[in-house]
Formats: C-alpha cells, structure tokens, sequence
C-alpha cells in the first residue's frame, strides 16, 4: 500500500492535522518522507492515533505513551505500567461510585437546602479534603501539555 499524505491520515484516523502534527513533535509518530511540502507516512501510522486516544483515555500521559513505543514503532507495553493504571482505575471508580450515590441521596434528599443535607455535607467535606478527587475532562485527541 503506497504512503499516505497527511489529509487521508486526518480523514482515516479522525485526527485533527494540528494533533498528528502535536504528536510528530512528541515522537509519538514519524512521517516516512513528503511529497512537496505534504508529509507522507505508512499506512501503519493509522494504528497510532487510536493507540494514543484508547492510552489517553485510561489515564497515561504522552510521555508514559511515547515511552511504550521501540526505537522501530512497534508497541512495547510494560505489563506491570497495564496493572498499576488498573488498579488506579479501580480506586477512581470505587470514589465515583460513592459521589454517584451520594449525589442521588442529595437529590432526593428532603432537607430544605443542599447545604443542609449531611450527606452533600460530607461530599464537599471529601472533596475539600482530597479524600476524594474530581478527575478533569479532556477530549481524548486534543493534545495535553504536561
């Protein structure tokens, strides 16, 4: 299969150019050559963006990402990095968990005010201590600066 220019990889992968180019720039994908002033790359590049959001959206950051590639762009992923991103998934959802329910007793709750309710009490209690965080949103293709 012959090169691929930039605007088929975009159209392909569902990559915005500015992202694969943010990529580029991290290491994290490598054009094979241009043709004029548009940058080509294998077919294979189209496993990368999909590898990066799914890594995105468990947790690792771009660098822990870039880090899981070899020198020739195969995947090297350390089994035990899976394990502990797993558990820190398990803790993360556990903590949702407890705010899910907690903002359904609130909801249904019959004090007067939120502010009034002892369970929304001691959710603001968690959060305000650090007991339990809130984790940021991000779009999974949008690049993130550490």
């Amino acid at each position: 299969m012959p090169d691929l220019d930039i605007a088929e990889v975009t159209r392909r992968a569902g990559v915005p150019a500015p992202t694969l180019r943010y990529y580029e720039e991290r290491g994290l994908v490598a054009p094979t050559g241009r043709r004029g002033l548009r940058r080509q790359d294998d077919p294979a590049v189209l496993e990368r963006p999909a590898l990066i959001a799914l890594g995105r959206s468990a947790g690792f950051s771009l660098d822990e990402i870039a880090r899981t590639f070899a020198p020739d762009g195969r995947p090297r992923i350390d089994p035990q990095a899976l394990l502990d991103k797993a558990d820190e998934l398990d803790r993360t959802i556990r903590e949702l968990g407890v705010l899910r329910d907690s903002l359904r007793h609130t909801a249904a709750c019959p004090a007067p005010s939120h502010m009034e309710c002892p369970t929304f009490r001691r959710i603001i209690g968690a959060v305000v201590s650090g007991v339990v965080t809130v984790p940021a949103r991000r779009t999974p293709w949008a690049p993130s600066r550490p």
